[in-house]
């Protein structure tokens, strides 16, 4: 018997370095007591990080856990467990490859054959266990394909769009950057529902809103609105670098050279009652920025109180080897930017993690007012957190607070509205596929749809790449990302092992026997055979 699956090697560092390994091991779970040299099976619901160590501990062969199918039934706990254990098991330097696969029947009944098989043999006495072990069905995992190699030709492509605006050339720019890409351990599973699908699905839609307006001579504002959608994000936003590098050092004109207002970068948007703007350096007063701050807090506090609002103060730390959040690439730079999101922290596991798949409506898989487990979008709310955004942003382009309009004037009704089909359209794209930034390469349908979007919405959209530098690159990308893994039905090696004892202890008694045999009948053949008689 064999059966395959479809297994996502673990990316065990963030300059992805994937230690996978051509694997020819026996199966055995976590519960066995003898891990060496085995590939050790877990399910993600039987997961925890004691059991992770004491594979590592006892120099397992290879690591496999399986992902269930709908993983938004997982509990909270054990999802929460996971995310934090994430990280260090992508910095974690280890020679045990690690595999993720996702659950189905066969793969199943693997996993329930091997457990029953580990688990019997701890309260059996050591004869037993020999015998069961050398008599006992097992499974012979086998992973097919080449030995990973590094990439040396990968390209990171961002894009770009404009709004002009109306009244003269040196206008004030309003820049909207969200960044496209994912990060997980396992690449081939991540999808970032939140981190960031959220984010760019509210760029699509702010553009979209903001093109209408800039459609009619009596809405086209006196400022240019630039919209960037970066790629890289979760490799320290290698995307927004070059392109600032791009427009600040390599050209003579840009936008960005002249009188930038303001950068908003928008990240994890998905979910959750809270907005924080995260900033490296509170605005003063008098400045755009604080503007917009200011008008964020009007938008919150006169149309949704529900919503809690705040701004998060932290400095840009040059020591990290990787940055907070996507506005210190501009802080860097020296442009007034911040970052928004409903997570009070650039720490959060959720940013990084495989769980962050797109979920169904909370009423649909379980009760009631019940939330899925681990993160996840709520279209209402990223709908609603959009239209907060849209209707700061016009306040701002617009100067309405100046002009006296109260607080709970609303820009964006009716026709103007912004669209939840829409934004859930857009989300449900995105997760529709891996966005890890090492399978996104310049022909990816992926940046040809994004591109497609923006020009429906912008002007002069422009691609940006980051190639691979091969003198000192700061990162380095792996292929044989995924494999495929059979499993045999085998004995086990000692079976063998006993089994040629066994042949050999019989050829060996009937060679004694043969022997014997032959002694024998010589000695009867003497004694009977009648003597000669001497004349």
């Amino acid at each position: 018997m064999s059966s395959r699956c479809t297994a996502c090697s673990s990316t065990t560092s963030r300059d992805s370095r994937t230690r996978n390994a051509i694997l020819n091991t026996e199966a055995r779970t976590v519960e066995a007591e003898v891990l060496s040299r085995r590939c050790v099976i877990m399910r993600l619901a039987d997961f925890s990080y004691d059991k992770y160590q004491k594979a590592l501990r006892q120099s397992a062969g290879a690591v496999v856990i399986i992902l269930p199918k709908n993983m938004s039934a997982m509990p909270q706990d054990i999802v929460q467990q996971f995310m934090e254990l994430e990280p260090e098991m992508l910095a974690m330097e280890t020679i045990v490859p690690v595999y993720f696969a996702e659950e189905d029947d066969e793969l199943l009944s693997i996993y329930t054959q091997t457990l029953t098989s580990s688990s019997s043999q701890s309260s059996l006495s050591a004869a037993e266990v020999l015998l069961h072990t050398a008599t006992a069905n097992g499974f012979q995992m086998v992973t097919s394909g080449a030995q990973s190699k590094a990439i040396s030709d990968w390209a990171i492509t961002s894009l770009e769009g404009r709004l002009t605006g109306v009244g003269g050339e040196d206008l004030p720019t309003i820049v909207v950057v969200a960044h496209y890409d994912t990060f997980g351990v396992a690449p081939w599973l991540s999808y970032g529902a939140d981190s960031n699908g959220s984010g760019v699905s509210m760029l699509l839609e702010l553009a979209r809103l903001f093109s209408k307006l800039y459609t009619y001579k009596r809405t086209h504002a006196a400022y240019n609105l630039l919209f960037f959608v970066s790629g890289g994000g979760k490799f320290n936003y290698q995307g927004t670098k070059r392109w600032l590098e791009d427009n600040l050092d390599h050209t003579d004109s840009s936008l960005l050279q002249d009188n930038v207002a303001f950068v908003l970068c928008l990240d994890t948007l998905g979910n959750g009652d809270s907005l924080y703007l995260h900033v490296s350096k509170p605005p003063k007063e008098g400045t755009p920025q604080y503007s917009l701050l200011k008008e964020l807090e009007t938008v919150v506090a006169s149309q949704h109180p529900e919503v809690k609002f705040s701004m998060v103060h932290k400095k840009i730390n040059l020591a990290d080897d990787m940055l907070a959040w996507e506005h210190e690439r501009f802080g860097i730079r020296r442009l007034p930017a911040f970052t928004l999101s409903h997570l009070p922290s650039h720490r959060s596991a959720q940013r990084s993690s495989i769980m962050d798949v797109r979920s169904v409506s909370p009423s649909s898989r379980h009760g009631a007012g019940e939330p899925p487990a681990g993160p996840h979008v709520d279209v209402s709310k990223l709908s609603r957190n959009a239209k907060v955004v849209a209707e700061a942003l016009a306040r701002v382009i617009y100067n309405l607070t100046e002009k006296g309009a109260s607080g709970d004037l609303q820009i964006f009704t009716e026709q103007m509205q912004v669209q939840e089909e829409h934004l859930s359209a857009v989300v449900d794209w995105l997760t529709a596929q891996p966005r890890a930034a090492q399978l996104v390469d310049k022909d990816s349908s992926v940046v040809s749809t994004l591109e497609y979007h923006l020009s429906r919405y912008l002007k002069d959209v422009k691609r940006h790449y980051v190639k691979a530098d091969k003198r000192d690159p700061e990162f380095v990308f792996y292929d044989q990302l995924k494999q495929t893994m059979n499993a045999y039905r085998v004995k086990p090696a000692i079976f063998d092992l006993l089994l040629a004892l066994c042949i050999a202890a019989y050829l060996g008694m009937m060679y004694l026997a043969i022997q014997n045999f032959g002694l024998l009948y010589s000695v009867v053949r003497r004694i009977t055979q009648p003597k000669a008689k001497v004349h």
